[in-house]
């Protein structure tokens, strides 16, 4: 039905967009995957701006998005928009995706390390902001996503493990005995006896863009860039010192939820310092008037003198 409503008039409604959503939620996506599609799908039809839908508008607007998008945004709005098609039943209007070289270097200025990670903590207890310190030891000590907080609960606490479910997948997330220790005494505290702890009086699981709003609040007076301060990077942090203890991809995925261990390789990238350092070590540039001292230098010199 909906091929036919689209060979006809050929243009994106709001009704079949809702149509979509209605199927999305069918298929069990969460709420925020739904909300990123549906976004990205009317970004689209504002490009449209209903006008009929031909591939050659979907890449017009493929190539007008370079301009203001990364390749990665790019890509990621794309997938939204063939999914939308493929409903449709329409795969003829689905383009390719941007080639992009694996990046193995993350960007120094985005990396959140483990010192600037105490400092938050740190300022958020001296200005006796307990619950926020607590929630970025909570995101940080487990890795669990900020979506994920609401399961983070007082029978949670009492086991010392938490039954995540996202994306349809259910996994069980390990608390520290460190965080058991101080979670629980918060819950003491705070009278919390059952339920979620992180969540507004009114019960409800605590706003993402809310939380994001309290990190950055912490930023100048601890001392680190703002940039550097969101939920998902305490996540990052988490899967980086987890990796470098262990070095195992495989299960670190499934620590962090992931279905492709091709996802948990970008958390563990580093920014490249180290490699730098390793670049140095290998002495293969030589300052000023110094000359290498190797076999091939020294044959060379003496037939010179010869």
């Amino acid at each position: 039905m909906q091929r036919n409503y689209v060979e006809e008039t050929a243009v994106i409604t709001e009704e079949l967009i809702a149509e979509y959503k209605s199927y999305l939620y069918k298929e069990e996506k969460s709420r925020n995957t739904v909300s990123k599609y549906i976004r990205d799908i009317r970004a689209f039809s504002a490009f449209m701006d209903g006008g009929q839908v031909r591939k050659e508008n979907i890449l017009a607007w493929k190539e007008k998005l370079q301009a203001t998008h990364s390749p990665a945004s790019i890509n990621s709005m794309l997938a939204a928009v063939n999914g939308f098609f493929d409903w449709l039943q329409l795969p003829e209007l689905k383009v390719k995706p941007l080639k992009i070289q694996r990046e193995i270097f993350s960007k120094p200025e985005k990396e959140l390390t483990r010192t600037e990670y105490l400092r938050l903590v740190e300022t958020a207890e001296r200005e006796h902001r307990h619950r926020l310190a607590l929630l970025l030891q909570t995101i940080c000590s487990t890795g669990i996503r900020v979506s994920e907080l609401k399961y983070i609960t007082a029978e949670a606490v009492k086991t010392g493990r938490a039954a995540v479910d996202c994306k349809g997948k259910t996994r069980i997330v390990l608390l520290p005995s460190e965080l058991v220790r101080v979670l629980g005494r918060y819950c003491s505290s705070q009278g919390i006896g059952k339920g979620m702890i992180f969540c507004t009086k009114n019960g409800k699981p605590l706003d993402r863009s809310n939380i994001w709003k309290e990190m950055k609040n912490l930023c100048e007076r601890a001392k680190v860039e703002p940039d550097k301060v969101f939920p998902h990077n305490l996540r990052h942090l988490f899967a980086k010192v987890y990796y470098e203890m262990e070095k195992d991809l495989s299960k670190l995925a499934d620590l962090l939820g992931h279905a492709n261990v091709a996802t948990t390789r970008i958390y563990t990238m580093e920014s490249g310092v180290k490699h730098v350092r390793q670049l140095e070590r290998m002495g293969l540039v030589f300052a000023g008037k110094q000359k290498p001292h190797n076999d091939d230098y020294v044959v060379n010199n003496r037939k010179r003198r010869n």
